[in-house]
């Protein structure tokens, strides 16, 4: 690395983009950025945060690293993101799904199991030989346990009380202080561009009711039961001894909710009895920067596309 040029990491998400800028010979900086905008191409987003946050620390790009939230197979190309920086001449760029940054910023190079569950949801293991993805397929056909899932199961619970359908339930109120006139709310989320952000803000208020609200507390052991169930099922895929002791972080604003912290450590115990749950060592930032010191051979490379 040059004087005057820094490593750039790009903690890409639906709800916003964290970027460290570390300098040569300077301490890093963070800052954050508007979300992924998900109905427009991804890598000119992510090339313009990048140059945005590079112009503004007046240095130039020598490492660019991307961890990005639901990265698809056509999208992983660090070659056309290198390309839509060249201005800054990046001697390389890491572009990865943020399962993999999440992983590392939680329990760096180590086998194990990480879940990251925000907005949505995704659950990474990694073993000597081998890497296990589950979930993190989307609010449409996945995501479970994510904060969008919460959110959608709590609407789904209010119109059925409200049509008859279902029990009565404190979550009425937390809807309608966000929407008025119930029977209107989802044709407001249907127009709205951020509909996936504004469902899962939800998430929150369902878990401060769960301990007086039975349909509530019902959303919540699911939610718990079904990251428990995805974690258990990446350790298994990447078990070389299943008798062995496996490391686990949960991360991500669901988390926070103690009801679901606690229930998850529950099922998980449940389910995979030799899983130890222990607090991350870093965030997805963190992550994205160490993208680049992974060691020769180490499974998570295959999962890194490289430029």
């Amino acid at each position: 690395m040059t004087a005057g040029s820094a490593v750039v990491a790009i903690d890409a998400g639906q709800t916003g983009m964290k970027v460290r800028v570390a300098p040569h010979g300077a301490a890093p900086v963070d800052q954050v950025f508007p979300g992924i905008r998900t109905h427009e191409p991804l890598l000119p987003q992510l090339a313009s945060v990048a140059i945005a946050a590079a112009r503004h620390h007046e240095v130039r790009i020598d490492v660019l690293a991307a961890g990005v939230s639901g990265l698809t197979e056509a999208e992983s190309d660090a070659s056309s993101l290198r390309a839509a920086v060249a201005a800054e001449a990046p001697d390389r760029v890491l572009l990865a799904h943020d399962s993999v940054t999440s992983y590392l910023g939680a329990l760096g190079d180590r086998p194990g199991a990480v879940v990251a569950a925000g907005t949505g949801v995704v659950t990474l293991a990694v073993g000597k030989h081998r890497v296990a993805r589950v979930d993190g397929w989307g609010n449409i056909m996945g995501d479970a346990g994510s904060g969008y899932w919460i959110g959608r199961e709590a609407l789904e619970s209010v119109m059925r009380a409200y049509d008859g359908r279902g029990p009565r339930t404190a979550l009425s109120g937390l809807v309608a202080e966000r929407w008025p006139v119930v029977e209107s709310a989802y044709i407001e989320l249907q127009g709205a561009d951020d509909r996936v952000a504004q469902i899962a803000a939800l998430a929150r208020g369902v878990a401060e009711l769960a301990a007086d609200d039975e349909v509530a507390a019902d959303i919540c052991r699911r939610a718990a039961a079904e990251l428990a169930l995805s974690v258990a099922t990446a350790l298994d895929r990447v078990a070389d001894d299943p008798d062995a002791q496996a490391q686990v972080a949960a991360i991500g604003g669901v988390f926070r909710a103690e009801v679901i912290r606690a229930g998850f450590a529950h099922e998980l115990a449940l389910r995979h009895p030799r899983a130890h749950l222990r607090p991350a060592q870093g965030a997805g930032v963190d992550g994205t920067a160490e993208l680049a010191r992974l060691g020769p051979g180490h499974p998570l490379l295959s999962h890194v596309s490289v430029a």
